[in-house]
């Protein structure tokens, strides 16, 4: 792990770091009290998909802050160019609303947004642009192999980009209410149990023990830790939401301090924008009151796409005080047979054939067949909720 001697600006008077461009937004709108839905009913609808559903909520939540609707063009290129909205604000993943083309002439002005057919909230139409579809394959997932997921995405939806404000009627709690908490309602908790110190930890996957060795490290050395499972679109061969957070239930219960962790959603879509992402994950988390984030080997990777520590590397494009929050560089960890504890090649002497490396595949095969996975690798309550799911599904 690297640590720097980085200090957040912080809100006067709270531990808690300052929003990316300082201000939390909120377009968050209450039906019967900030409006009247029939006011809406005669407007253009317009259908949103999961990720851009996700990228709404995101949006108007302030977790996206600044963002306070979805991008016009030029904050579009620049963040693709140059990793920042046009005002020079760190930014590196595109948040874009596409249509076709043969519908993009029908929004103008306020646009009514739905979710599987009901209203969501409204879009404020100020622009309307081509996509670069190929451009930013190229820089954002650093290529254009339509087998790469988040390439498969962009090129699946339309060519046209509607920009604009954007307004959400209510936030979608979802299959975790308890769970599901605003940037806002985060930073409540994170200062009503005083952390002066907060980590971060993002992860779309169940938690085995080299997350909770990285986990653990840095709880050492702040006071709580954010545990921040994205619970957006993801791959149909990752592991459903329900499941795992049915995994960090069970581990948290049994391994954690509960006074010193909190387990809170993070409703994003995935991307699988490795680097890219990585940014736009800690950026976010910021925003959600976190002052440290953790990034280890191939952050939102997927495939071979990326480097292993590419993800790591990506952040030197910034100073640390236009980040505003801490970034915990972790080497890949491991269980080494000879050392008998979880290790990183910065602690272990020994070679390959010592360690315990499971691949994501190796995991499912045996959580199929019903196996017991090594306890050096997955706690044995967080493995037998993947079993069972596992044996349900087949």
């Amino acid at each position: 792990m690297t640590l720097s001697t980085f200090t957040p600006n912080l809100i006067a008077g709270t531990h808690l770091p300052t929003p990316l461009g300082g201000t939390l937004v909120n377009r968050l709108l209450r039906p019967g009290e900030d409006f009247e839905l029939p006011e809406f009913i005669d407007l253009p609808r317009l259908e949103l998909d999961g990720r851009a559903f996700a990228d709404l909520e995101m949006i108007a939540s302030g977790a996206y802050s600044p963002l306070s609707g979805f991008m016009g063009e030029a904050d579009y290129l620049s963040v693709i160019e140059h990793m920042r909205l046009a005002n020079g604000t760190p930014w590196s993943v595109p948040i874009t609303l596409p249509v076709v083309r043969e519908d993009a002439r029908q929004y103008q002005g306020r646009v009514l947004l739905t979710h599987a057919g009901l209203p969501v909230g409204t879009l404020e139409v100020s622009e309307q642009y081509e996509a670069r579809k190929s451009f930013e394959a190229h820089e954002v997932y650093r290529t254009e192999d339509p087998q790469h997921p988040g390439v498969a995405a962009l090129l699946a939806v339309g060519d046209v980009y509607l920009a604009g404000e954007v307004s959400l009627f209510e936030v979608p709690r979802g299959l975790f209410p308890a769970q599901h908490r605003t940037p806002a309602e985060v930073r409540e908790v994170i200062e009503a149990r005083g952390w002066r110190s907060t980590v971060a930890f993002q992860t779309r996957n169940p938690i085995h023990r080299a997350h909770e060795y990285l986990q653990k490290v840095a709880l050492e050395l702040v006071d709580g830790l954010l545990l921040h499972p994205l619970v957006g679109t993801t791959k149909n061969d990752d592991v459903p939401a329900d499941v795992r957070m049915k995994a960090y239930d069970v581990l948290l219960a049994n391994y954690y301090p509960p006074e010193r962790t909190l387990l809170s959603v993070y409703p994003a879509a995935m991307r699988y924008a490795g680097p890219r992402e990585a940014v736009l994950h800690a950026l976010s988390r910021r925003n959600y009151g976190a002052t440290h984030f953790i990034v280890g080997r191939d952050h939102a990777g997927v495939g071979s796409y990326y480097g292993t520590y590419d993800a790591q590397e990506i952040f030197d494009a910034y100073t640390p005080e236009e980040l505003g929050i801490q970034i915990l560089k972790f080497e890949h960890t491991f269980y080494c047979k000879s050392c008998s504890q979880l290790v990183s090649s910065r602690t272990c002497p020994h070679d390959a054939s010592h360690h315990l490396v499971l691949s994501g595949t190796k995991v499912r095969e045996k959580l199929r067949a019903g196996e017991h996975l090594p306890a050096e690798f997955s706690r044995p309550e967080v493995a037998e909720v993947l079993r069972g799911a596992y044996q349900q599904a087949d």
